[in-house]
């Protein structure tokens, strides 16, 4: 019988416990949850700046947030491009539309679903501004070439590590830390969790600055009531960042044991024909991703889930430079800043269509779980006689 697996969604899956509560009534007992009078965000972004070796963290409401800061520190002009995934969460493409760039969709090596640097090279016009790298699922993207072309141009390197948490280069180098700017996201179903939360690392003085007026209103608190550039309302409030810190104290462990549970079931399904599994050099396993070359994975994917397996195929409905939105407007009834639809990528589409699968991992596995996931792969790759060729 197939065992009733942790899930990201309630306490199964997750690593909240005492700390956590311990922490929120701490914060509210003191009657401050403003992160701006707060000591709780304050101490989080130090603890997050330590972790990975920056010179700044910035704390902020989401991920999505803390990409829309990204996209700031980058500073393009309306109608300036920056270079992006098609897979990835619609999180990486609203903060580009929403500074009036205009996101351009490179296609995606057909195995790890992260952008190709080739096309991304392809992709670039005298109206490009940044790339943005997104770490698909956990893998790292691959930086030194992206860094590469990023230097060639004279671009901002942005990287997406919402589904990276402590992933690493092949040679340790931690992502995150390559591109200009590294932006996390402390949602429900990431590695930690405060429900929704973001944070940003880098080293550079002035688009940390850029970024922390832009999350307070342009407000420098230190200087009185001047509001010193155009800004939103992105604070993290003291309760989340509470939540935050004991979940960053836990995140060690948490990669560990998925980075475990993954290589043992990477170990149990080698060997399957027409599976390619991932590469194992620094992923930090948000997802577990399986391409068929071959194609058959939504069929694969259906029995699995019929059997308790917890998988999909696709990851996406669309490839995001095919979703509905570009066909209508972006501001009132207007266009701006887009002048026409989003260019083709086939692997991308490709692999939402037939060749994507990814299977959850989770902190909390046991030996069990994983058994159970490779016994279902085994049971219907082998009906299914699925082939490569």
């Amino acid at each position: 019988m197939t065992p009733n697996f942790p899930s990201a969604a309630d306490t199964t899956g997750r690593t909240l416990g005492d700390e956590e509560v311990a922490a929120v009534e701490r914060v509210i007992r003191s009657g401050m949850l403003n992160s701006v009078w707060g000591t709780e965000a304050k101490a989080l972004e130090r603890e997050m700046a330590a972790l990975y070796g920056a010179r700044h963290a910035v704390a902020c409401s989401s991920g999505t947030a803390a990409l829309h800061l990204a996209v700031v520190a980058a500073a393009p002009d309306p109608g300036d491009e920056i270079v992006t995934t098609p897979v990835t969460d619609f999180g990486t493409v609203a903060p580009i539309l929403a500074q009036n760039a205009v996101p351009v969709f490179a296609d995606v090596d057909p195995l790890s679903g992260n952008l190709d640097p080739e096309a991304v090279r392809a992709a670039i016009t005298p109206r490009t501004r940044a790339i943005m790298a997104v770490h698909l699922f956990g893998a790292p993207a691959a930086l030194d070439e992206l860094r590469a072309i990023a230097d060639e141009h004279g671009l901002t390197l942005i990287e997406d590590c919402a589904q990276a948490w402590l992933g690493e280069l092949p040679d340790g180098r931690p992502v995150g830390r390559i591109g200009e700017v590294g932006c996390f996201s402390l949602q429900q179903w990431k590695h930690i969790t405060c429900g929704d939360g973001g944070l940003v690392i880098t080293d550079d003085d002035a688009p940390a600055q850029a970024m922390r007026l832009f999350a307070d209103k342009g407000w420098d608190r230190a200087g009185g009531r001047h509001h010193l550039s155009f800004g939103l309302n992105y604070r993290m409030t003291e309760l989340q960042a509470a939540v935050a810190r004991c979940q960053l104290a836990k995140l060690p462990g948490v990669v560990a044991a998925r980075r475990r549970w993954a290589l043992r079931l990477r170990a149990e399904l080698a060997g399957l024909p027409g599976l390619a599994l991932p590469d194992p050099r620094g992923h930090a396993w948000w997802y577990f991703p399986i391409v068929l070359p071959g194609g058959g994975a939504p069929e694969l994917a259906a029995k699995l889930a019929a059997d308790g397996i917890p998988v999909r195929s696709g990851y996406l409905a669309e490839p995001l430079n095919r979703a509905p939105l570009w066909d209508g407007p972006i501001y009132g009834t207007s266009r701006f800043p887009l002048s026409g639809p989003p260019a083709d990528c086939p692997q991308a589409q490709r692999l939402i269509d037939e060749t994507l699968l990814i299977v959850e991992v989770n902190e909390n596995y046991t030996a069990g779980h994983v058994t159970a996931i490779a016994d279902g792969f085994r049971r219907h790759v082998q009906v299914s006689g699925i082939d490569p060729s």
